[in-house]
């Protein structure tokens, strides 16, 4: 959970950064990538998680 936080911070600020510093738009660019990346890693993360949680009887 502290990786994803991380992540979306991480992307948060690039995106931030590459918006508002004139020549700097590729950090907006990696900042969106970084963001898709990280919600793509949480939803695996968490599907998979589920499976083991369940009670057998």
């Amino acid at each position: 959970m502290v990786l994803f936080l991380l992540l979306i911070l991480v992307a948060l600020v690039l995106g931030i950064i590459g918006f508002a510093v004139h020549g700097l738009f590729f950090l907006l660019i990696i900042g969106a990538v970084v963001l898709v990346l990280d919600l793509v890693y949480a939803a695996t993360r968490f599907r998979r998680g589920g499976r083991k949680h369940r009670i057998v009887r």
